[in-house]
């Protein structure tokens, strides 16, 4: 798996230095690892969505009443992942894990807090189309908690 990331991430690499070349931008090694980790944390973030819905849709084939159980479940089971794969592939936090686990689960907590109101302003209030406020509720939340992840949990 290591080569094969290495491999996908040399070409990203030289994508994304040729675009940014033209804007007459350098892409230095600096920057390069914090959009590396951004497309990481994008990744685990996939992964994590794949994982929620999975146990969600395992509680529902089990019975359509426990959807709420399958939501919760899902959702302490796939942080649990996002911490696991953020602290080893991400940011490589190898130190305070117990203390690491839980600011996790307070961030993405806080993340789900902040998505759910954000979601309720866009279609409620503001009267934008529920398949098009998930989407532009990702903008905000994905960047606000790779920050809280980079900034404050793996710190």
């Amino acid at each position: 798996m290591g080569k094969l990331y290495k491999f996908f991430e040399n070409i990203l690499r030289k994508l994304i230095m040729s675009i940014l070349r033209i804007f007459g931008i350098e892409l230095t090694d600096e920057k390069w690892l914090g959009i590396s980790r951004f497309i990481k944390f994008c990744l685990v973030g996939v992964s994590n969505t794949i994982i929620s819905l999975g146990v969600y849709y395992i509680f529902i084939l089990i019975s359509r009443d426990l959807y709420i159980i399958g939501n919760a479940v899902g959702f302490v089971v796939s942080v649990f992942n996002s911490y696991i794969l953020n602290s080893k592939f991400v940011f490589k936090k190898t130190t305070e894990r117990k203390k690491t686990l839980i600011k996790t689960y307070i961030a993405y907590g806080t993340n789900l807090i902040i998505g759910t109101l954000l979601l309720y302003l866009f279609v409620d209030i503001l009267g934008i189309s529920e398949v098009i406020a998930p989407l532009i509720n990702l903008c905000i939340t994905v960047p606000l908690n790779y920050i809280l992840n980079k900034k404050w949990v793996m710190r």
